[in-house]
């Protein structure tokens, strides 16, 4: 997440043409602090689903931000995941990239998932990857869709969704990195959206770390 660094007092010693350049820069930095890209907040209230229905009709795409003053007000107003109540899905994904397998972006992709029993832990784990994601602070930020938080009444889940499953190494350095952001010490398994949207998914993943 973008830095805020806290102004410093004007020394009595500074001229007047750095005082003033002091105070501009302590002005600038209460202003909105822009972040790399554009992020939006969908959500998925998943009641019982009519006959026929597609899937993914439910989705709906809720804020697009790109500010760290707009993140902290959605988050903290809406987008927790201990304020759902009963089968409902939060996603944090990029500007233009819909969670679901058919956008272009995910189509050739996978995610890594991780499971919590315990809500507070789902809200730890999904508020340092929110934070991780629109920080940029991983290498490979390029490769990275978006982030869905699951909530269901006997387990959460959390699942890190990427570009181009194919490529091992790189899936792999994600999701080292991403178990380092949630502070996860179980395994974590990645799988390809191909192997789910088959009849026969492969369950143990391709993918460890």
């Amino acid at each position: 997440m973008a830095e805020v660094e806290a102004a410093l007092p004007v020394a009595a010693t500074e001229t007047p043409e750095v005082a003033a350049e002091s105070e501009a820069g302590a002005a600038e930095a209460k202003g909105p602090h822009k972040l790399q890209r554009q992020w939006t907040f969908w959500y998925d209230i998943q009641s019982k689903p009519k006959p026929g229905a597609a899937w993914g009709t439910s989705l709906k795409k809720g804020y697009t931000f790109d500010t760290v003053e707009e993140f902290w007000c959605l988050y903290d107003q809406i987008f927790r995941p201990s304020k759902l109540v009963g089968s409902a899905d939060f996603h944090l994904f990029k500007a233009g990239v819909e969670p679901k397998w058919e956008d272009p972006e995910c189509a050739n992709g996978g995610k890594w998932t991780v499971i919590s029993s315990r809500k507070p832990n789902l809200d730890t784990m999904w508020l340092e990857t929110c934070m991780a994601l629109i920080g940029e602070q991983f290498d490979e930020s390029q490769e990275i869709c978006g982030v869905v938080a699951s909530v269901r009444q006997r387990q959460d889940k959390l699942s890190l969704w990427t570009k181009t499953a194919s490529n091992e190494a790189v899936q792999v350095d994600i999701g080292k990195k991403w178990k380092e952001v949630i502070d996860y010490n179980d395994k974590m398994v990645y799988s390809f959206h191909d192997d789910s949207r088959s009849q026969k998914p492969s369950r143990g993943g391709r993918y460890t770390v």
